[in-house]
This record gives structure tokens, sequence and C-alpha cells, in this order.
């Protein structure tokens, strides 16, 4: 047998027969006229997120590739 920590096997993904459970208790929960709704909203989120992640990870590649313009300070001495 396998040397697996027992969290490990509370937490495994459901097989074929937990899915078809979940699928009939949300179909009972949000009813046929619901799930739509409920995946469009889930969809419009996932596309969201990945727009925001997108416009990120270009403004970090834009930031890398600017050549930072270095200010020459003159220090002038005070005058007593």
């Amino acid at each position: 047998m396998y040397n697996l920590p027992s969290a490990t096997l509370l937490f495994s993904l459901p097989g074929g027969s937990e899915w078809i459970l979940i699928v009939l208790i949300v179909l009972l929960m949000f009813g046929g006229k619901k799930i739509p709704e409920l995946m469009r909203g889930i969809g419009k989120g996932v596309r969201e997120f990945k727009d925001a992640k997108d416009h990120v990870t270009n403004e970090i590649e834009q930031g890398m590739k600017e050549n930072p313009k270095v200010k020459e300070e003159v220090v002038v001495p005070a005058s007593i």
C-alpha cells in the first residue's frame, strides 16, 4: 500500500459518482433556468480576472523594458 499522509486521502478529487451527485444537488438548488445565468456570471468573473492578470503582466514587462533616466543633481553649498 502507499505511504501517503491521511490529509491527502481525505482531500482527493471526486470520482464519477460523486460528480453526478454534485450536479444533481446543484440542479435541485438552482433549477434549470438559473444554471446558465450562474455559469455566465462565473465566466465573466474568470474573464475579468484573466484580463487584470494580463494587464499587470504587460505593465511589468513595459517597466522592465524602459530605460530609467538618471537625474544629475547639482549640489550648491549653502551660503552663510
